[in-house]
């Protein structure tokens, strides 16, 4: 069973992080996590777009796991 990525930690590291793609990483998303860390978040947008998806728990792990 894999391990369950915690809400408030990706929160966290997409606010201070986002634009190096370090939540993508947390949460399984390598391929993302490069191309974020290439273009510095998508020029901003984003991880603008990825703050409110986690924020409002629509966010998913790359298994498709909510955040707990």
């Amino acid at each position: 069973m894999p391990e369950k990525k915690s809400w408030l930690v990706t929160l966290l590291l997409c606010f201070f992080l986002g634009y190096l793609g370090i939540h993508r990483f947390y949460t399984g998303h390598t391929g993302l996590g490069v191309l974020y860390l290439l273009t510095l978040g998508l020029f901003g947008l984003g991880v603008f777009v990825d703050f409110f998806l986690i924020l409002f728990r629509t966010y998913k792990d790359s298994d498709g796991n909510k955040l707990v």
